[in-house]
């Protein structure tokens, strides 16, 4: 089965966004794709929160994700909505929030972002995503044509456990929608993604924000599927556009029965602290 994956460089527009959403989800369907996966806040990157407050929706008036269940539908084809920018329902704060939509346009899964990127970096630049996004309270696995897909959003990549309790779930798939920083790109992209897909045999797929945005920001891109070796099977560079892939479910078990890792999973007692 082919998995398609959407490099973009969104701007500050959101039906610009849409169109170019919408245009992918053709394209995917075109190309034979099964399935199409999209990078974290496909709808808008806009570091100017006055100006991107003026934007941010709530989920049943979003224009960009109305766009997408439409073209899914109109083309028969999956899409894992990487994540939208949307206005919370229980906190004053927004939330990051990725979908996953089925052929008839359905959405079949919600996950909201668990963990939030505060840091201050060398080069200057500073973050503050708890400023104006509410974490999300759960982890979700929904499955697809693809497998049990297991989600999670950019900085969750750094946190293990998550991925842990995706895979004890049923997970054979993995999808981590980013906009990682050139810097942290760099050094850490692509060994944290391998890392993840080696630890529980499984496919990962791994959508990027990719070149220079219009609010000034730069991401890193190198949009990545991944095998359950840790093998690349493809890196989509830093330029916008789409990439196709195979997934085949049968490598997770041929992988899994070589390094049975989940299958030895045990329980962490407590930690003896010797000092």
């Amino acid at each position: 089965m082919k998995a398609a994956i959407l490099q973009m460089t969104s701007g500050i527009d959101p039906l610009a966004n849409a169109r170019t959403l919408a245009d992918g989800v053709a394209q995917a369907a075109a190309g034979g794709a099964t399935m199409l996966f999209t990078p974290e806040m496909s709808g808008l990157v806009d570091r100017d929160r006055e100006r991107a407050a003026g934007n941010i929706m709530t989920e049943t008036d979003d224009r960009v994700l109305a766009a997408v269940r439409e073209a899914a539908a109109k083309h028969g084809i999956w899409v894992h909505l990487g994540s939208l920018a949307l206005r919370g329902e229980t906190d004053d704060r927004f939330v990051n929030r990725g979908f996953v939509i089925d052929g008839n346009g359905a959405i079949r899964a919600r996950y909201d972002k668990l963990h939030l990127f505060d840091v201050d970096l060398p080069t200057g630049e500073r973050w503050r995503e708890s400023d104006a996004y509410a974490p999300g309270t759960g982890a979700v696995v929904v499955a697809t044509p693809l497998g049990t897909l297991g989600l999670a959003i950019c900085y969750d990549l750094r946190f293990p456990d998550l991925f842990r309790a995706l895979t004890d779930a049923g997970a054979t798939l993995l999808s981590v929608p980013a906009a990682f920083t050139r810097p942290t790109g760099a050094a850490h992209w692509h060994v944290l993604l391998r890392a993840r897909a080696i630890e529980a045999g499984v496919h990962l797929i791994a959508a990027a924000q990719a070149g220079e945005h219009e609010d000034g920001r730069a991401t890193y891109g190198h949009s990545l599927a991944v095998d359950p070796w840790g093998e690349v099977l493809l890196d989509m560079g830093e330029g916008a556009g789409l990439g196709v892939t195979e997934i085949d479910p049968a490598r997770v078990v041929e992988v899994r029965s070589r390094v049975p890792a989940i299958a030895h999973r045990r329980a962490i007692p407590a930690v003896e602290v010797v000092r």
